[in-house]
């Protein structure tokens, strides 16, 4: 009994806090301030508490995850109607390199000693203060860099090359089976889909562990054939 006590526990948590990630939305997950990390490990403590405690039942499981969720809703939903809760209830960023000189007391006031700022400047590219005009840490603890010109990168607009419009690749295959949405959003059909597969020597959507669409060039196809002779040139090149 006691584990089927705990199995039932751990499907109404896992569902409950399912539910409450979609309803707060995708910011739970992405950039993460220092307060969605509290409240995330709270909401996963309730659950792993409940499980060892046979007085917690499943209502009041939900009814703490409820609460807990409406709370951490009801601070989110005033971050965006107020301008002015935003620095109290997530914090700002701050600009700990300024004109390439670092700010000292921004370093302070954000915990933060220079090693930490060196290694997150090397996740920029940026190897050496020198190369850094201005760095602004993130309110998810992440840095936004902006190197002097010199260090900087040329890009295309700089040397007046003309560039092609961006465009977005979509899987069409995915471990030998079609992207029904994907397939629709190019306006193919299965069949121009099946002409271009066995163009690529492809005689079965089965067969192909994933193919991808981008205008202007030929499908890419990669089968699983392909992949295992990939594999088997690497383990060979390994001795």
């Amino acid at each position: 009994m006691d584990y089927l006590h705990m199995a039932f526990e751990l499907i109404i948590g896992y569902s409950a806090l399912l539910a409450v990630t979609k309803f707060l939305g995708k910011s739970q997950i992405t950039q993460i301030t220092a307060f969605d990390f509290i409240s995330a490990l709270i909401l996963g403590e309730f659950v792993g508490n409940a499980m060892y405690d046979r007085n917690v039942t499943a209502g009041k499981i939900l009814f703490s995850i409820f609460v807990w969720g409406l709370l951490i809703y009801i601070t989110e939903w005033l971050t965006q109607k107020y301008r002015r809760t935003r620095p109290l209830l997530e914090g700002g960023p701050s600009i700990i390199i300024h004109n390439g000189y670092i700010d000292y007391q921004a370093l302070k006031k954000n915990r933060m000693d220079l090693d930490q700022l060196k290694h997150l400047l090397r996740s920029k590219d940026v190897f050496s203060i020198q190369e850094c005009a201005f760095a602004i840490l993130e309110t998810d603890g992440t840095i936004s860099v902006v190197k002097k010109p010199d260090y900087d990168y040329v890009t295309k607009k700089d040397l007046n090359i003309p560039s092609p419009p961006a465009e977005i690749a979509v899987s069409i295959i995915s471990d030998g089976e079609i992207v029904e949405d994907n397939l629709r959003l190019i306006g193919w059909s299965k069949e121009q889909l099946m002409e271009q597969l066995k163009m690529q020597g492809a005689n079965d959507v089965k067969e192909v562990l994933y193919a991808e669409w981008k205008a202007n060039t030929p499908l890419h196809v990669q089968t699983y054939a392909g992949n295992k002779r990939a594999e088997k040139k690497a383990s060979l090149s390994s001795f």
